[in-house]
């Protein structure tokens, strides 16, 4: 062993004395830890994808549900008033996995519906409701104020991987999915239905456009035929933060430039998926 390599053997030891000792005792807070795990990834003992799961993992412990919520305005229902050779466009159109089933309003959940059991269905010419109500699946329901970290727990034991987020009268709010629990701790997760690398603006089926923060301005504003700043700003997503004047959560709207700005896909960190649509006059 070189001396290089005997020095950063001796470091590492020290760092991970150091990191041991930390947990052998009460640490005072999060804040604390995370100190002592930051110093260790400057030293290379804790790669920076690690480190960021790490970060993710311990401020999900103090977020709550309504924080990351998709709130009810944007939830993709399916109506047990329609036949279901209608909502079938919507389910393929939008590619969820799962749709909420509702009654007479949002508050009206009755069943999940998962996209796959519609597939023997549609196969064997059997598309209505006699048989749609024998697939759908029981709701989970949970209220804002849930954590994070509990919630996951949830998940994992009941296998569920959707819940309805109610208020405190019992209303709804909106749906929360494992996937953006899992979100806050590893980072956005594409999925089959996401974009290629090479896309960022993606045309959806109900005229609305779902678009990448880290879109050039100059490649927004040609596709959108708008004049936003490309001086001041390099991405979409820093032309709709200064606007909104914080970090938005999701849900959240603006309009700019005679577009509608919603926050597809964001956590406490940064913006990552915007929908775009024309403001109303």
């Amino acid at each position: 062993m070189n001396d290089d390599q005997s020095s950063r053997s001796q470091g590492n030891k020290s760092w991970l004395e150091r990191i041991s000792q930390a947990f052998s005792s009460e640490p005072e807070s999060i804040e604390e830890v995370l100190e002592i795990l930051r110093d260790a990834e400057e030293h290379d003992i804790i790669d920076v994808d690690s480190m960021s799961i790490i970060e993710g993992a311990m401020q999900m412990i103090d977020m709550r549900v309504d924080e990351i919520m998709i709130p009810r305005s944007q939830m993709i229902t399916v109506k047990a008033a329609q036949e279901p050779k209608a909502f079938l466009k919507d389910v393929i159109d939008y590619a969820h996995s799962r749709f909420p089933v509702v009654g007479d309003s949002q508050d009206d959940v009755i069943g999940i519906l998962l996209a796959k059991d519609l597939l023997p269905l549609a196969l064997n010419d059997e598309l209505d409701w006699s048989h749609v109500r024998e697939i759908l699946r029981p709701p989970t329901f949970v209220p804002e104020s849930k954590r994070l970290n509990q919630l996951l727990k949830e998940f994992k034991e009941t296998r569920n991987h959707m819940a309805i987020v109610v208020d405190e009268y019992g209303g709804t709010a909106g749906l929360i999915t494992i996937e953006d629990v899992l979100e806050q701790i590893v980072g956005e997760i594409e999925d089959e239905h996401d974009f290629d690398e090479e896309t960022n603006i993606k045309a959806r089926g109900d005229g609305s456009f779902a678009v990448k923060a880290v879109t050039p301005v100059e490649d927004f504003n040609e596709c959108f035929k708008t004049e936003l700043d490309e001086e001041e700003f390099d991405t979409i997503g820093g032309v709709v933060l200064k606007e909104f004047g914080h970090l938005p959560r999701r849900g959240e709207s603006i309009d700019i430039g005679g577009l509608n700005f919603t926050i597809a896909n964001a956590d406490n960190r940064v913006i990552r998926l915007l929908q775009v649509t024309r403001s109303e006059s």
